[in-house]
């Protein structure tokens, strides 16, 4: 292939990636909030076509599609561009949108303020290297390796910390194992319960709405001793009344905690429903299987902390030595090391994306307005551009040998090592800081129904 055949490939896989971003843009992030600003779509569609080429480019890397030379060009040309979205281009646009909702600064300052922020924003950049082993100034100031290992130390933190709790909060869902057993007399005995209270809650308001009407000073004209009866009846209806809202406010509180408790059980009451399905039964046997792989990558994570260790191979190579050596398979290593690394990166690509996007929507969701969407649309941009970023850094090391030179050499004199230790720190924090959650979460309705069967 030629050069010109090579970006001709880099440019309909742009295209197609940017469209998808902004499908994804409209349908999913969008779809209930009127698009008024046409450069945010741009910019995050532009962040989400530049992360998936950088896989694309890494799956050519596997498979040998592509010049070497083109890869290389292509590589530098596509980490560099993503660097200046999350460096320059995003951070900006978020510092300009950030000083246009403060009401009270003129329109003249809003440019220098939004340079000043941003200009802070790479100033605490810079200063992430400090703590850690990152490289020293020696190596350059404006260099792809010198923005690549800050980017990197948060897009691996954000990384491990959506790892560590998908880890675990996956099997927790998904296993029928975690699913409380609820029938249907538990919630109607509840929903009457729920009723009962609302009307009492009822009959204290309708005495405080007669203690305040009776409390109401009279503007007749009236003689001493009936002005003297009217003030004697307003204290006493303002002490009925305070009595009242005292007594109310447990009642409204243990309402909300009724209906939460409810429909929490009409959750748990569809999950049962879900579980006997075709697919509740897959997702069943996938979270058993979930469960163990962070079981096991606890374990790992934990004794590369303690050893202070990191792995020299990928485990494809290490999967097929130890077929070759130990199980006395007659297989070719080169051959179905390309193809299933092929598969394993492929894997980890697909699942990475759909787990970032799928966090991305819930999270827009539940924080944003039609006021703020913009704002929160390129902060997930952001964070999109980092964790893609930061996830070839790490998926560097689930890639044979062969196959990571141009990744390495792109990257630059980075400390790799150090990245894959500093994930498995976040990560085990995270894995085990949800399981802590969860576990207290639960104790409380493991303990109601202990006492509701005694």
């Amino acid at each position: 292939m030629s050069f010109w055949t090579d970006t001709f490939i880099i440019f309909i896989s742009q295209v197609c990636f940017f469209a998808g971003g902004v499908i994804f843009f409209v349908k999913h992030l969008f779809k209930n909030y009127e698009i008024r600003h046409v450069s945010v779509q741009l910019i995050f569609s532009t962040t989400f076509a530049l992360s998936l080429t950088m896989f694309e480019l890494i799956i050519f890397e596997i498979m040998g599609v592509m010049e070497s030379k083109s890869r290389y060009f292509y590589w530098r040309l596509e980490l560099t561009l993503l660097l200046l979205m999350v460096i320059v281009v995003i951070p900006i646009y978020i510092a300009y949108w950030c000083v246009s909702f403060i009401t009270f600064v003129p329109d003249k300052w809003v440019n220098a303020l939004t340079t000043f922020i941003w200009f802070l924003y790479l100033y605490g950049l810079w200063r992430i290297g400090e703590p850690f082993p990152l490289l020293s100034v020696e190596h350059g100031i404006f260099t792809i390796e010198q923005a690549v290992s800050r980017i990197g130390v948060i897009g691996v933190t954000v990384m491990a910390l959506l790892s560590g709790f998908g880890a675990v909060n996956y099997p927790y869902t998904s296993m029928s194992y975690f699913i409380r057993p609820v029938s249907q007399a538990d919630i109607v005995n509840l929903e009457r319960r729920l009723m009962l209270n609302m009307d009492m809650i009822i009959v204290k308001k309708k005495r405080i709405a007669i203690e305040m009407k009776k409390s109401k000073p009279s503007t007749s004209k009236a003689g001493l001793w009936a002005i003297l009866n009217s003030v004697t009846q307003r204290t006493i209806g303002t002490e009925n009344i305070g009595q009242l809202r005292l007594e109310m406010a447990p009642l409204e509180e243990l309402s909300r905690q009724i209906f939460l408790e409810i429909h929490y059980l009409r959750n748990m009451q569809e999950r049962q429903k879900w579980a006997k399905t075709l697919q509740g039964k897959y997702f069943n046997v996938l979270g058993h299987f979930f469960s163990l792989y962070c079981l096991w990558k606890i374990l790992i994570c934990t004794i590369n902390i303690i050893f202070d260790r990191v792995g020299r191979k990928d485990p494809v190579t290490r999967g097929l030595e130890i077929a070759v050596h130990w199980c006395g398979f007659d297989i070719d290593l080169a051959f179905w090391n390309q193809h299933i690394s092929f598969f394993l990166v492929g894997c980890i690509v697909v699942t990475s994306i759909r787990g970032l996007l799928l966090t991305l929507t819930k999270f827009f969701y539940r924080i944003s307005s039609s006021k703020s969407s913009n704002l929160i649309v390129l902060l997930l941009a952001q964070i999109m551009g980092m964790y893609f970023c930061s996830s070839v850094l790490l998926m560097r090391m689930n890639m044979p040998a062969e196959y990571r030179d141009i990744i390495t050499e792109v990257l630059g004199n980075l400390h790799f090592n150090f990245y894959h230790r500093w994930f498995d720190v976040i990560f085990l924090v995270s894995a085990l800081t949800t399981i802590v959650v969860l576990y207290l979460l639960q104790k409380p309705i493991q303990t109601e129904n202990n006492l509701q069967q005694s």
